[in-house]
């Protein structure tokens, strides 16, 4: 397979997964004492035309990427 395609595939894979999910979260660790520990979660919301983007430049490079082996 040829690289486009293959970013193209992981495009629309993250494209759809973040648009079903509605953003990403990060995790980090807050406060680190001995064995305890606290960590704090932070939702990253992203709108869904950007996840719509994603997906059709992921669609527009495998479709090139397909076409140009042909």
């Amino acid at each position: 397979m040829r690289a486009s395609v293959i970013a193209g595939i992981v495009l629309i894979i993250a494209g759809v997964a973040v648009y079903f999910r509605g953003g990403f979260t990060t995790k980090e660790t807050v406060l680190d004492v001995g064995p305890v520990s606290v960590s704090a979660e932070e939702r990253h919301p992203v709108e869904p035309w950007i996840a719509g983007l994603v997906v059709v430049a992921g669609v527009v490079l495998v479709s090139t990427g397909a076409r140009s082996r042909a």
